[in-house]
Formats: structure tokens, sequence, C-alpha cells
């Protein structure tokens, strides 16, 4: 899964994020795929686990400039997430750098970031167009 148009939230900045992240997921997915060296796999993963903790931050910051009404529940969401992320990261050191694990997570981290996007994220977008007009 690609990043695409149907998934902008419609600000620069978040988008931007957005594609990045898609795009290191996927380089983890092929590494995976392609039985690249576990220790490859592991930077990867420690590489898009500290991506995605500097955009929560930085979208979380965005949202309170804006007073986004929807804050507390993004903040929650984004929480859990990168619960699960840690967690991933464990089985992958547990497993051996198994590849069942690392396309599990793969799997894992592309749905949510897909549902995410387009359930929360692009209300963040349809807040800031109602308060411009």
């Amino acid at each position: 899964m690609r990043w695409n148009e149907t998934l902008s939230v419609g600000i620069e900045l978040i988008d931007e994020q957005h594609k990045e992240w898609f795009a290191k997921a996927e380089a983890l997915f092929d590494a995976g795929k392609k039985g690249q060296a576990k220790e490859y796999v592991g930077e990867m993963l420690h590489y898009l686990d500290s991506y995605t903790k500097k955009h929560f931050a930085d979208e979380e910051r965005y949202m309170q400039s804006i007073a986004y009404p929807g804050y507390e529940e993004q903040k929650r969401a984004h929480t859990s997430f990168i619960d699960q992320l840690q967690k991933l990261k464990d089985d992958f050191e547990e497993s051996g750098g198994s590849l069942t694990t690392i396309l599990g997570a793969n799997k894992m981290v592309l749905d949510w970031l897909t549902r995410h996007i387009s359930t929360m994220d692009k209300k963040i977008g349809d807040f800031v167009r109602t308060q411009e007009k």
C-alpha cells in the first residue's frame, strides 16, 4: 500500500510526513520480503518507531495550535499505536527476526495508518477548512 491522494488531509506538514511514513513502512516490508539481514530490518523498525513519535508530536502540536476539538481522542489513538509498535519491536527481537513477524508488523502498521488517516486525521483538515470560511 502506497500513500495516494485519497489519504491527503489537506495540511502540507501532515501530508508530507504521512508520505514519508508510508515510504519507510514500504521499505521495511521490502526488507522483510527480500530476507535482508535481521540487523537492517531492526534498524528500519527503530527508524519507523522514532519517526512515528516525531510525527505524532508534530501533529499533536499542530492540533493544539488550532484548538482542534478532537485532540484528546487523537492523543489516545497515538499512544495506543506507539504501544503496539513497541510490542512489534519486542516480538521481532524475541522471534529472532522472523519473516512472519516482520510481514505481520508491516500489515498492522499500514492497516492502522490507513484507517487512522482516513477516519481521524482527515477530520483535522476538515476542521481547518471550516475555520477558514
